[in-house]
């Protein structure tokens, strides 16, 4: 079982997460937890204000670091548990980073929002950054969903079939071949017979050279980094 802390704001948000589909099976069968913690909760404040105006002046607000230690802190209790916080300083999340994560038993993952975290916060309670993207979010809450989500895809037994992960895309370096299901022809498009042959060698075949052609045309990037690590593959084995 995996167990992830969210330390934050809106436990709104990671309640209804726990309650969908996949992830709502895992945390019933006792494959996963998540669990909530309130920053403002351990706010001294006498309004429970949690935020206050940047020194130097500028848009937006800062959390104040007093609550965000104290709430991280009690989330660790005095253990030794990796926090987690999303920046973009961070190294960008992708399947390789996932699955290292995917080995942890515990995970604190510390949410910022408005303009950020007092950097004294950080800097007493963070281990490593995590990067979800080159993009802006309202808050970590959304950015701990994407990386708790990516990380259970790889815990054994939460998507119900091991396999299915294995041929996400990204998984060998390309992108996941096309799907197709009933009826075999819908508005004059068939499915493509090999998939109906039950040659399973020539499915598998097809479906390769598939996820080729797809990479090719969608990411050239992955395409380019894929046929230069097979061709030093080849040439190593030649030797």
């Amino acid at each position: 079982m995996i167990k992830f802390t969210c330390v934050g704001l809106f436990s709104e948000i990671i309640e209804a997460y726990k309650s969908y589909s996949i992830i709502s099976r895992a945390v019933k069968n006792s494959m996963a937890e998540i669990n909530f913690i309130n920053i403002r909760s351990y706010s001294q404040d006498r309004h429970k204000n949690t935020d206050d105006y940047p020194y130097g002046g500028g848009a937006g607000m800062v959390l104040t670091p007093q609550p965000v230690v104290d709430a991280v802190n009690s989330a660790k209790d005095g253990r030794d548990i990796p926090v987690i916080y999303f920046s973009p300083i961070g190294q960008t999340l992708n399947n390789e980073i996932a699955k290292t994560y995917s080995d942890y038993k515990e995970l604190i993952l510390l949410c910022g929002h408005y303009e950020g975290i007092d950097q004294r916060a950080l800097d007493m309670v963070v281990d490593e950054y995590i990067s979800v993207g080159d993009y802006v979010l309202t808050g970590g809450e959304i950015a701990s969903i994407v990386f708790m989500d990516s990380i259970m895809r790889y815990c054994s037994g939460i998507l119900g079939n091991d396999e299915s992960s294995s041929e996400e895309s990204f998984e060998n370096g390309l992108l996941e071949y096309a799907h197709y299901t009933r009826p075999e022809i819908f508005e004059g498009v068939e499915v493509p017979s090999v998939l109906l042959s039950g040659n399973h060698a020539k499915i598998k075949e097809y479906r390769h050279h598939d996820s080729l052609q797809r990479t090719k045309k969608h990411r050239k990037d992955l395409y380019e980094k894929y046929m230069t690590k097979t061709e030093i593959t080849q040439k190593m084995n030649k030797k």
